[in-house]
C-alpha cells in the first residue's frame, strides 16, 4: 500500500507541475487564451461524469467483494472498465475535433501534453481494472484478502481526481481568465 501511495504522490507532483505550467503561461499571455476561443464544455462535461461514475463502480466492486457477492463485484468492475473505455473514446474524439494540434501554439502543446499524459494513466488504469476483474472472477479476493483490489482501485480513484483538476484547469479556467 505504501508503494502505491508513493507512486500516487510522485504522479500527483508531475500533474501539479504540468497544471502549474499551464496556469503560469496562461496568465503571462497578452493574447486571448486559448487562442482559438473558449473550450466547449458539453462533451467534456459528459466525459467527466463518465469517469467519475467509473470510480463509483470500482468502489462498489470492493464493497461487493467484502460482502462475498462475487458476481456483483465482477459486474461492477466490468462497468468501471467500460466507462473507462468510453472516456478514452470520447477523449480521442475531442483530440481529433480540436482546431489546433500539438505544435500549433503554446496552448495546443500544453493541452495535448496534459491530456495525453492523463490518457496514458487512464489506459494503464483500465488494464489494472481488467486484471482485478479477472482475479475477482477467479475468486482470488475475499473480505480478508483484497489488498490488490484496494490498491488498484486507489490508483483508479487517483486518476479520476486528477481529471477533475485537469478539467477545471483546461476547460473552466479559460472562462475565468477572460
Amino acid at each position: 500500500m505504501l508503494g502505491c501511495i508513493m507512486l500516487i504522490a510522485t504522479e500527483a507532483s508531475l500533474f501539479g507541475y504540468l497544471i502549474f505550467s499551464y496556469l503560469y503561461l496562461a496568465v503571462q499571455q497578452t493574447t486571448p487564451w486559448p487562442p482559438e476561443g473558449l473550450p466547449k464544455l458539453g462533451l467534456s462535461s459528459v466525459n467527466t461524469a463518465i469517469l467519475v461514475s467509473s470510480s463509483v463502480f470500482a468502489w462498489l466492486c470492493e464493497r461487493f467483494v467484502r460482502r462475498r457477492r462475487k458476481r456483483w463485484a465482477v459486474a461492477s468492475m466490468g462497468v468501471a472498465i467500460v466507462l473507462g473505455i468510453i472516456f478514452v473514446g470520447i477523449q480521442l474524439h475531442e483530440w481529433h475535433d480540436h482546431p489546433y494540434g500539438m505544435t500549433s501554439n503554446l496552448y495546443g502543446s500544453l493541452y495535448f501534453t496534459i491530456t495525453g499524459f492523463h490518457l496514458c494513466h487512464v489506459v494503464v488504469g483500465i488494464v489494472i481494472l481488467a486484471l482485478l476483474a479477472w482475479w475477482t472472477a477467479l475468486g482470488y479476493f475475499d473480505e480478508r484478502r483484497c489488498a490488490a483490489l484496494t490498491i488498484g482501485s486507489l490508483y483508479w480513484h487517483f486518476v479520476d481526481v486528477v481529471w477533475l483538476f485537469i478539467f477545471t484547469t483546461l476547460y473552466l479556467t479559460p472562462y475565468w481568465l477572460r
